[in-house]
């Protein structure tokens, strides 16, 4: 029981991450080509500013609790996929690394190659996760200890592509969504014209994702969340055109809820299908811990999980206010002030 309840809770801390971090990837996948002036993308990044790092936590929880909850499956994973897992590693570095360095110097070259960071390692990052979720649910070629054996992978191979395209296209459906909701001016119209043209081809591979895995393991629940998910869509997309913007974000959110529990309600009790043969299939019962240490943690979970939702949901009230770009002050080069200072002789 233990084991069918923290595999629910994993689902949720997934579908809790790419809620949250799902449109600040995807603001950082359109810096470049929806911002036109470097005051526009900076504003871009101001909406994300206050809240990107603690949406990553979710990201490392999910980790941690199939760590301590499935080690078997997380062992496998990982192992498995050590150098993609490794490169969306280096991406989320890269990206915080802009976060905090864009703003440090005011030279044109300076901005550009951490925007440019900022893009590419938020594009990463969004297909890696993508890619490593549909192949948990969809399979690897595992041996019966778990290991990485010679097996099949083209099938892996389109199938990690799909997951990547889906989180990648859900994020930048999301990041219009998002700014639309949190920008005036410029930016505003242009996501709200980019979103009512593109959120059906955006949300297309994870629609078809959800499909293809509920049909291959034939659950009728989940193939009727595919459908929640699929009305979810047609209304963001009606929203979209309406231009109601907080209807339209709801809208998303709903498609991510349905379309990502109906993949986790499709794929359970297996956590990491083998495709070498389904005798070594990982489940919630043989990968996951000891009875004790479930409980233990859900203990640590029925208190620490309200509070990070509470103190998430405080964050984002207290940074409700819509930005413009006429609310951004003007930036000055640190090092040139301290010399300017310097050498009048202030102190």
């Amino acid at each position: 029981m233990l084991d069918t309840i923290w595999f629910i809770l994993i689902a949720v801390l997934w579908i809790g991450y790419l809620f949250l971090e799902g449109f600040d990837l995807g603001i950082g996948i359109l810096l470049r080509a929806l911002g036109r002036t470097d005051k526009e993308r900076r504003l871009m990044i101001n909406t994300i500013g206050p809240v990107w790092d603690g949406n990553e936590v979710w990201l490392l929880t999910a980790g941690g609790a199939t760590f301590a909850a499935f080690p078997k499956w997380y062992a496998s994973l990982f192992s498995t996929l050590y150098l993609p897992l490794t490169l969306v590693l280096v991406a989320l570095i890269f990206r915080a690394v802009a976060f905090e360095y864009r703003g440090k110097g005011v030279s044109e070259t300076w901005r550009n190659f951490w925007d440019w960071a900022l893009m590419l390692g938020s594009l990463v990052a969004a297909g890696g996760v993508g890619a490593m979720l549909a192949l948990s649910t969809t399979g690897l070629p595992i041996n019966a200890n778990g290991d990485r054996a010679e097996g099949p992978i083209v099938g892996a191979i389109l199938y990690g592509l799909l997951g990547a395209a889906a989180v990648i296209g859900f994020a930048v459906a999301q990041g219009l969504a998002f700014l639309s909701l949190k920008t005036e001016g410029e930016i505003r119209v242009r996501a709200r014209a980019w979103l009512k043209k593109g959120i059906l081809p955006l949300a297309a591979p994870a629609a078809v994702w959800a499909i293809l895995l509920g049909i291959k393991t034939a659950d009728v629940v989940g193939l009727l969340l595919v459908v929640v998910a699929a009305a979810a869509l047609v209304f963001a997309f009606m929203m979209a055109r309406a231009e109601q913007e907080m209807k339209t974000f709801l809208g998303l959110a709903g498609f991510l809820v349905a379309g990502v529990s109906s993949i986790f309600v499709s794929a359970y009790p297996v956590v990491l299908p083998s495709t070498i043969d389904p005798a070594f299939n990982l489940t919630v019962e043989n990968a996951s811990s000891s009875p004790y240490t479930l409980a233990v943690m859900t203990g640590v979970a029925a208190f620490g999980v309200p509070l990070v939702l509470a103190y998430q949901a405080w964050t984002y009230w207290v940074f409700r206010k819509r930005l413009h770009v006429d609310h951004l002050p003007e930036l000055h080069d640190f090092p040139a002030q301290v010399l300017s200072g310097t050498a009048s002789g202030k102190r």
